[in-house]
Order: C-alpha cells, then sequence, then structure tokens
C-alpha cells in the first residue's frame, strides 16, 4: 500500500512541474510516466541494497535513458523528459531537514544531512552525466555506421 502512495505521489509531482514547464500534449504524459518510473527503479533498487546513493545512481541512469529515448521519439530536446522525470529523486527533504538543524544550530545534525543531500545530488549528477556521454557516443557512432 505505501509503494502505490510513493508512486501517485511521483507521478503527481512530475505531472505538478511538467505542467509548470508548460509541456503539453503527448509529452506531458510521457514526462509524468517517466517520473512514476524514475521513482519505481528507486524502490526496486532499494529491495536490494540498503544504499541511498546507489539506487539515486542507477534511478539516474535509467531516467536518462529514458528521457534520451522519449526525445528522439518526440523529437524534442531531452530536457523535457529528463527534468519532469527527475523530480521525484530530488533529495528536498533532506535538504530541508539540514536547512532546520542549521537554524537550530544543531551543528552535527546540519552536517550529516547536509553531507547525505550533497552526496544524492552527486550520484544523481554522475549518472545523468555519465548515461548522457555514453548514449551520445553510441548514437554517433551508430550514425557514423549506417553512413558507410
Amino acid at each position: 500500500m505505501q509503494t502505490a502512495v510513493q508512486l501517485t505521489a511521483a507521478l503527481l509531482g512530475s505531472f505538478g512541474f511538467a505542467a509548470l514547464f508548460n509541456i503539453r500534449g503527448e509529452k506531458l504524459i510521457f514526462a509524468t510516466l517517466g517520473g512514476g518510473l524514475t521513482w519505481g527503479i528507486y524502490l526496486a533498487v532499494a529491495c536490494f541494497s540498503d544504499n541511498p546513493y546507489l539506487c539515486g545512481f542507477v534511478a539516474s541512469v535509467l531516467l536518462t535513458l529514458y528521457a534520451e529515448c522519449m526525445a528522439r521519439i518526440h523529437k524534442t530536446p531531452v530536457t523535457v523528459f529528463l527534468v519532469a522525470a527527475a523530480i521525484p529523486l530530488i533529495p528536498g527533504a533532506a535538504l530541508y531537514r539540514a536547512m532546520n538543524c542549521l537554524m537550530q544550530k544543531d551543528f552535527v545534525g546540519f552536517g550529516t544531512e547536509s553531507t547525505y543531500t550533497l552526496l544524492f545530488a552527486a550520484s544523481m549528477s554522475a549518472g545523468i552525466t555519465l548515461t548522457t556521454i555514453t548514449f551520445r557516443m553510441v548514437w554517433k557512432w551508430g550514425h557514423r555506421q549506417r553512413r558507410l
């Protein structure tokens, strides 16, 4: 039951951001589905690993593959799908807790929460960056092979 609620929240959050970024029609649907898919992958990896950074990395890799494929299918920039679908992964709660600890002058808690936030964001950005570079290299290689 809790998983269904989490997936619904991920879908609604992605839908809200996609609508906010003025994504329309079919692209809105696929950007929203990407958010649900991303959070579903995160939860699936969490069943096998206790490391949240690994979960975020794997979810970001698969999210980027999804966004790259959808961008080519719909002839749209990748960011249309990538940004909206990445929303469920963003560590907003950890950032809030870090700022709350800072305001309460709990510097140990601030250090713990801010370190988690930064490392999770770094794992996401590493997954997105590595996948984007690899995907584009393979894509260009494939196009060169067809021209020869």
